[in-house]
């Protein structure tokens, strides 16, 4: 079961209700802890854990949740927990590859607002902004320092990320609010970035909540998308001297069982070079659906190598959530 949280952040990077125009305790009521339970033999249990926590928020007043999804990937049992510590169960409904997106249905009456979706495009750098993941003493005062592309190593892409500092210490699945009260994104990572002296400074990325509304429907009604999936193929990749290079590779994945290996340099897709990690992906993508065969160059030891590899719906490795 889960339970409030026993951190805080320090009370000069808090928010202030009145460096707002609207009611911040109770746009904060609408952020919830979340704690899930993972299964010991689920795919990414060794990458994750098997107890993962952090926040989400909540959207609708029937109790729908919005996380981020990696907290709630095959996870067998949710607990939410509200800000005065009432703890109640959730079903993970739906969970978005494309975006990352998360959503948890509460079995109970949360008994807290909704918190309204914003426009995100509308964010500026240096906009203030509050990280939030829980009441003011589990939220951070911060501004936006830029929005840009992001590409994760783990075959994702977002045409354009916001990143906020300072950094939230317990990001996963925290609220962006913005200056009218309203969403606008949901804490995913937290990455470094060199400030203009040259020195390295932690900052959030946080996935923009515009690409959530034109999937909401589809996830709430399927789970996923409705439409054919990206094919995957269970690789981690990282940019390294303007070259793409595989990092790691998923042990029963298709990249592994078509032979690639770690510290293989991409060179291309098909015909076409790859440029960059984003490139790559969607060069990928534009390939076919998930099932699709995807021949990439590789130069291994000074020499190129042509790989074919039978991608797959990563879904369908993936344990569905348990109803509790």
């Amino acid at each position: 079961m889960a339970k409030k949280p026993d951190w805080e952040i320090p009370i000069l990077a808090q928010p202030k209700p009145e460096d707002f125009t609207f009611d911040l305790d109770r746009a904060l009521l609408s952020v919830v802890g979340l704690q899930a339970n993972i299964p010991e033999d689920a795919s990414t249990a060794s990458i994750l854990g098997t107890e993962r926590s952090g926040s989400g928020v909540v959207i609708r007043e029937s109790g729908l949740v919005l996380t981020i999804g990696y907290l709630i990937l095959e996870a067998e049992a949710v607990w939410l927990t509200t800000a005065d510590g009432r703890a109640t169960p959730g079903h993970a409904l739906a969970h978005d590859q494309e975006t990352g997106f998360g959503l948890v249905q509460a079995l109970g009456r949360l008994g807290v607002p909704a918190l309204p979706l914003g426009r995100s495009s509308e964010l500026a750098a240096g906009d203030p902004v509050i990280l939030a993941g829980g009441g003011r003493r589990q939220s951070v005062r911060a501004s936006v320092v830029g929005k840009q592309e992001f590409p994760g190593y783990w075959e994702y892409l977002l045409d354009e990320a916001v990143f906020t500092a300072p950094a939230h210490p317990v990001w996963g699945g925290t609220g962006l609010i913005g200056r009218d009260g309203s969403l606008l994104g949901i804490g995913s990572l937290n990455v470094q970035q060199v400030t203009e002296r040259g020195a390295p400074r932690d900052i959030n990325m946080v996935v923009p909540i515009d690409v959530l509304k034109p999937a909401l429907d589809e996830l709430l009604t399927y789970g996923r998308r409705n439409r054919a999936a990206r094919p995957w193929l269970g690789l981690y990749s990282a940019e390294s001297d303007g070259k793409v290079v595989i990092a790691g590779l998923s042990e029963n994945g298709p990249a592994a069982a078509a032979g690639m290996r770690v510290g293989d340099i991409v060179w291309a897709v098909r015909d076409a070079s790859v440029q960059s990690l984003a490139d790559f992906y969607r060069k990928v993508w534009a390939s076919g659906p998930a099932g699709a065969e995807i021949p990439i160059e590789v130069l291994r030891d000074n020499r190129t190598v042509w790989v074919r590899v039978k991608s797959i719906d990563r879904q369908a490795i993936l344990k569905a959530p348990r109803l509790q």
